[in-house]
């Protein structure tokens, strides 16, 4: 049976810092001086699909450049959200057979990453509730 539970903790570190921290010990400090939580956010989406295109493509062939890149409309009328969400792949593969078999299949793999593979877009996309309450 595949354990399907995600969890994480986010703890204050001092005024507007905050230290998240996976079930591994990773962590990661954002807020006041960082990353903002939108950034996060629009960071795991690039990151999502970037792990889904480059697992794709980069069997075919080495990136010759591999950026990802994400533009939001942040609206706060009716409340805070972003709209409009854009991720951009700017990736170049070498000349060649290997670089042309890349090319080829970059389109269809942002078209899997989108409609089936990336997490995080799959949520963002879909009617997910999200529950608020103290301990």
């Amino acid at each position: 049976m595949t354990d399907t539970h995600r969890s994480l903790t986010v703890d204050r570190a001092r005024e507007g810092v905050y230290v998240a921290r996976n079930a591994d010990g990773v962590e990661l400090t954002f807020g006041a001086g960082g990353m903002s939580p939108v950034e996060l956010l629009m960071a795991a989406l690039a990151g999502c699909a970037a792990v889904d295109v480059d697992t794709a493509t980069s069997r075919r062939a080495e990136p010759e450049r591999f950026t990802v890149r994400v533009d939001a409309e942040k609206l706060t009328e009716g409340g805070n959200r972003l709209a409009d969400v854009v991720v951009t792949f700017d990736v170049a593969f070498p000349p060649g057979p290997d670089g042309d078999v890349a090319r080829t299949i970059l389109p269809r793999a942002l078209t899997v990453s989108h409609d089936k593979a990336c997490t995080v877009s799959r949520t963002l996309e879909a009617p997910t509730p999200v529950t608020m309450r103290t301990a």
